[in-house]
């Protein structure tokens, strides 16, 4: 099935308003990252025909809150944990099938 072939989105009642319904749109997302304000154009949001309440999309503002992270593309650091200690020789060691 090709991109023409799937149903259309099909829009939904607006949580603030009885007679609006909420459609997909593509807008160009603010917000502030410290002292800069960040532009994002074509995020995904859906705006309600009537009232105008936004409500953007969930995937897309995790995936937006991810790159613009100040720890973004730095390598995890794995926590080591302590090793096992050994038995000491000529002690007596237990094993779970013991």
């Amino acid at each position: 099935m090709n991109e023409t072939e799937r149903d259309p989105i099909q829009p939904v009642q607006c949580p603030e308003c009885p007679a609006g319904m909420m459609h997909p749109h593509l807008i160009t997302y603010f917000t502030w990252l410290g002292d800069e304000l960040i532009m994002v154009p074509n995020f995904p949001a859906w705006i309600c025909d009537m009232c105008g309440k936004r409500e953007y999309d969930e995937k897309a503002i995790s995936w937006l809150t991810m790159l613009l992270n100040p720890n973004a593309g730095e390598p995890t650091r794995r926590q080591r944990k302590p090793p096992l200690p050994r038995p000491r020789p000529g002690s007596a060691h237990i094993t779970p099938d013991s």
